[in-house]
């Protein structure tokens, strides 16, 4: 029995082959319309000026102001009188207090023996450390040694310190600690001299120098048999319990 149709009219045997056509075909168009540049057209602007043909202004009016002249001058006086001056000064010469070179200067002539010469003493500060003899504070003069005698100014000096100390208000108030080493000289004359110190706070280095202030006078140390100037150091300590 034959087929009642043709096979090469079948309509759906290259349907495929049309199909990639078409899309083909599809996006060739889309591509060349998002491909295809279009530009403004310029547009033109004219600018209108309008001009007036009648400008009318108000003028101000202006006024002159009349100013009075000016006086006159004075006249001069028709006949001029000379006024003969009725007292004589006399001028006042002032004599030059420079030497010319026509001066003549004497030689004047000291002698050697009118010439007095005074001898300065340098002051001589000798540390504590290393001082001969070493100052004696009030009841150390029982010790025969100088080490007893330098271990006993040490311990009266703490005992001092401890004892005059006060915690000043404000420092204790901000609650101020730390530690003031203090420096000072005891003289010649067993005076306590040149008081320097140092420490965390102005309230408690004005405390340390008060407290140091208040030793009372020594006997001074000696070094080669004279009496000499010690220089002392003590760290003061300021604590809060």
């Amino acid at each position: 029995m034959k087929p009642k149709k043709n096979p090469n009219a079948e309509i759906g045997r290259n349907s495929s082959l049309y199909f990639m056509i078409g899309l083909t075909s599809v996006l060739f168009l889309t591509w060349q319309s998002l491909e295809v540049k279009i530009y403004e057209k310029e547009s033109k602007v004219s600018d209108v000026v309008e001009v007036m043909d009648d400008l009318k202004e108000d003028v101000p009016v202006t006024e002159m102001l009349r100013t009075t002249p000016p006086p006159p001058p004075p006249s001069a006086p028709d006949v001029i009188e000379i006024v003969e001056d009725v007292e004589e000064v006399e001028e006042t010469v002032i004599e030059s207090t420079e030497s010319s070179q026509e001066t003549y200067i004497e030689d004047a002539i000291v002698s050697v023996e009118d010439v007095e010469v005074e001898e300065v003493e340098e002051e001589v500060i000798v540390p504590f450390a290393i001082i001969e003899y070493v100052p004696v504070f009030p009841g150390c003069e029982v010790y025969e040694t100088q080490a007893e005698r330098k271990a006993c100014f040490n311990e009266k000096v703490q005992e001092h310190v401890m004892k005059n100390f006060k915690y000043p208000p404000s420092a204790l108030e901000m609650q101020i600690t730390g530690r003031v080493y203090v420096q000072f000289v005891i003289d010649s004359q067993g005076h306590v001299t040149n008081i320097q110190k140092r420490g965390p706070d102005r309230l408690l280095e004005d405390e340390a120098a008060r407290i140091i202030a208040a030793l009372p006078n020594v006997k001074p140390g000696q070094q080669r048999g004279k009496a000499v100037s010690v220089k002392y150091s003590i760290p003061i300590s300021f604590v809060m319990n």
